[in-house]
């Protein structure tokens, strides 16, 4: 039977930075479903990324990826226009990331400090044993058994390492993202995000690597507006209306070339977001609404915390993982606060079921219990 110390499902950002932090000094399985990362949505990373990165190690590899910088963000919110430049940011730019390539590489550093990867694999159970947990996994050579010291649930929304000890997911809100890719063939491309307003959501568009372009619009599940925007041609012709964000488009000289995508966004936490010798990273302990920009950088940022964590605990401090929630709690707090104010600026459309929810119910009142 395979013995490890700490056993990650999830090999994105949050698993994948756990692993390159715990690597060099403990025996690490990175655990994912997928054999390779799919492109998504989520392709914004701050400035504040970049102290990250310097204290892993990761600077110069991550700058030698090739990613497109991102000098700031642009806004059309409760119809005035509103800019911060990162020039002024005392860490620099901000990246725009081929999504995909950035995962890819985080898997790669994680391997090539000593994790072991194990692509195509699914977690069938887990059960406590007196040395940690004892899991049975499916695999492409068929189901195998591994103990683990320790376990670490980066699955993402699904939250399935946790789900199945026991935790819940509280969803806060009903928001979905719908976007596509196009090319974007302006040559001197603006390299800003830009965010608009709008009577039944919000609109995002930025520019990619390789002359590559996003576009996207964020609603509630249960508004139609959601259902109509699910082909390209209905997406784009809406988006062609919306003041602002058209100017954005006919400059970028933006062509679809992608099929639609449609996935969940809303804000969600979980319950309890730790135990005894098991912890949650990334989307599976805080999902975040894309307005914050903060998603990505979050899920760096809990892998490295968890990695940190699970160290501790499996150097003897009990009270590692509890420190570990207290920590995910002060960013809780903090990420409602800011989501409450900044939806709370836009108040052009009162009857609107999106903006009424937000201004009137809270974004940090619970919706449903995901089970």
């Amino acid at each position: 039977m395979l013995r490890n110390d700490v056993v990650i499902l999830g090999a994105g950002p949050a698993g994948a930075i756990a692993a390159l932090n715990l690597a060099a000094s403990r025996q690490v399985l990175l655990v994912d479903r997928r054999v390779a990362p799919i492109q998504r949505i989520g392709e914004s990373l701050p400035p504040a990324a970049r102290r990250l990165l310097v204290d892993m190690g990761l600077w110069d590899a991550f700058l030698g990826q090739g990613h497109a910088m991102c000098h700031g963000n642009c806004s059309l919110w409760s119809g005035i226009a509103a800019e911060r430049n990162f020039l002024t940011d005392p860490d620099g730019q901000g990246w725009h990331l081929d999504r995909a390539r950035f995962e890819s590489w985080l898997r790669g550093e994680a391997v090539n400090r000593g994790a072991a990867l194990l692509t195509a694999g699914t977690v069938l159970s887990v059960t406590a044993i007196d040395e940690g947990w004892q899991l049975s996994l499916d695999t492409p050579a068929g189901k195998c058994a591994l103990q683990a010291r320790t376990l670490i649930d980066a699955s993402g929304r699904a939250a399935t390492l946790a789900r199945i000890l026991g935790a819940r997911r509280r969803r806060h809100d009903k928001l979905v993202c719908v976007w596509l890719y196009g090319s974007d063939q302006n040559t001197l491309r603006d390299s800003r995000s830009y965010v608009e307003a709008a009577e039944h959501g919000w609109w995002y568009t930025a520019s990619l690597p390789e002359q590559r372009r996003v576009l996207a619009f964020h609603t509630d599940s249960d508004l139609p507006v959601a259902r109509a925007l699910r082909s390209p041609g209905s997406l784009l012709e809406v988006a062609m209306n919306v003041t602002g964000l058209a100017a954005q488009l006919k400059s970028a000289g933006f062509v679809a070339d992608a099929e639609i995508a449609f996935t969940a966004a809303h804000s969600a936490t979980l319950e309890p977001v730790a135990g005894d010798r098991w912890c949650a990273a990334g989307d599976a302990a805080i999902s975040f609404d894309p307005l914050s920009s903060q998603g990505l950088f979050n899920a760096m940022y809990t892998g490295l915390a968890a990695a940190e964590a699970c160290d501790r605990r499996l150097s003897g401090d009990v009270a590692a993982f509890d420190e570990y929630i207290r920590g995910l709690r002060r960013i809780e707090t903090a990420y409602f606060g800011h989501l409450d104010f900044w939806y709370g600026q836009e108040t052009r459309w009162q009857e609107s079921a999106f903006w009424h929810r937000r201004q009137h119910a809270g974004t940090n009142a619970s919706v449903a219990l995901a089970n």
